[in-house]
């Protein structure tokens, strides 16, 4: 079967000016074996070759790496949608010029609590530059969005972040769960919340906001506005089912490739790109068989027999692996 590559995200470096206490990839110091400049242009070469519609970078710390506007031109020089994740502490006139000048889709700023809450998670500052940043790149008429990570202290800060967000000019805001992986493992139980609850916080929300408001992958499913939580007013936005290896890629600063960035466990690497082009690694008939393989009989729980199974297939699987080490068994549904 073939298979069409749309989406990526991809982890140009593990460099970052915070140690994050929630960070699923433990970022802050640069790895030694990072793809270089050249490397770099020969995977955005692969992913146009591939026919990808959607890069977001991440790091660590986009920023943080000197050449990450020559990544960024070569991906929209070729028409590729392509955002930058950041949290926006070292923003600066000549990143913003940059950013311009590279043709940049969008960039979202990562904003997670109302102050006291967010700096708590990263670093005493954190908050205040975030807000800032945020309304200089609207005032730059730069596409700007805020992510949210949720844990048991900030979904009951959503309100109030509403508050503050409503008139900032940013464009989306996304709400997704915090995964226990990397640094966010040591948290314990405090990054679990009941999904409903952002769920219908959504629900309050969507429709009057002058943003387009939803949740992440691996929060739901199938609750009874299930079509209107994903950022579509639609009604039609419904979970499909994980796309990792399907039609989505991540990509590290190494090179090594996985269906979803979010898998952040050697487990879920299919290849190294210095070793193996992306597309031997895309094409070959054996990877990604956690997805591509997957049958209704691995379900597990009470996924193995609910009524929409045939969508949803047990939701997001960095998530289920990380909470219980079931892939095939949402831990946390809401339609529970």
């Amino acid at each position: 079967m073939l298979y069409n590559l749309k989406r990526c995200v991809w982890e140009i470096t593990l460099e970052c000016c915070f140690s994050c206490k929630h960070c699923g990839s433990k970022g802050g110091k640069k790895r030694e074996k990072e793809l270089n400049t050249e490397e770099c242009l020969k995977v955005a070469n692969e992913l146009v070759e591939l026919g990808c519609q959607h890069v977001s970078l991440i790091g660590g710390e986009v920023f943080m790496r000197k050449d990450w506007d020559i990544i960024v031109s070569a991906l929209t020089l070729h028409k590729i949608r392509t955002s930058v994740i950041t949290n926006g502490f070292i923003m600066s006139d000549d990143i913003i010029k940059r950013l311009k000048e590279s043709n940049v889709t969008s960039v979202a700023v990562s904003l997670d609590g109302t102050k006291e809450c967010h700096d708590d998670l990263r670093q005493q500052g954190s908050f205040d530059r975030a807000i800032s940043v945020i309304e200089t790149l609207v005032k730059n008429e730069i596409p700007v969005s805020v992510i949210t990570t949720l844990n048991s202290e900030n979904v009951l800060l959503l309100k109030e972040m509403y508050v503050l967000l409503e008139t900032k000019g940013i464009s989306a805001w996304q709400l997704q769960a915090c995964s226990p992986m990397g640094n966010a493992a040591l948290l314990g139980s405090g990054i679990f919340f009941d999904f409903n609850d952002a769920i219908q916080f959504v629900d309050s929300y969507a429709k009057k906001a002058p943003f387009i408001l939803g949740v992440a992958h691996n929060i739901g499913y199938y609750t009874e506005t299930e079509g209107y939580i994903r950022g579509d007013t639609t009604g039609n936005a419904h979970f499909l089912g994980c796309t990792a290896g399907i039609s989505s890629i991540g990509i590290d600063s190494m090179g090594n490739v996985r269906g979803c960035e979010s898998m952040y466990d050697d487990y879920f690497i299919e290849g190294n790109l210095k070793e193996q082009s992306l597309r031997q690694i895309w094409e070959s008939p054996n990877n990604f068989s956690y997805n591509r393989k997957a049958t209704f009989e691995m379900l597990t729980g009470s996924c193995k027999d609910c009524a929409h199974k045939i969508y949803c297939m047990g939701g997001c699987r960095s998530y289920n692996y990380f909470v219980h080490k079931k892939l095939y068994e949402s831990p946390n549904c809401a339609k529970k």
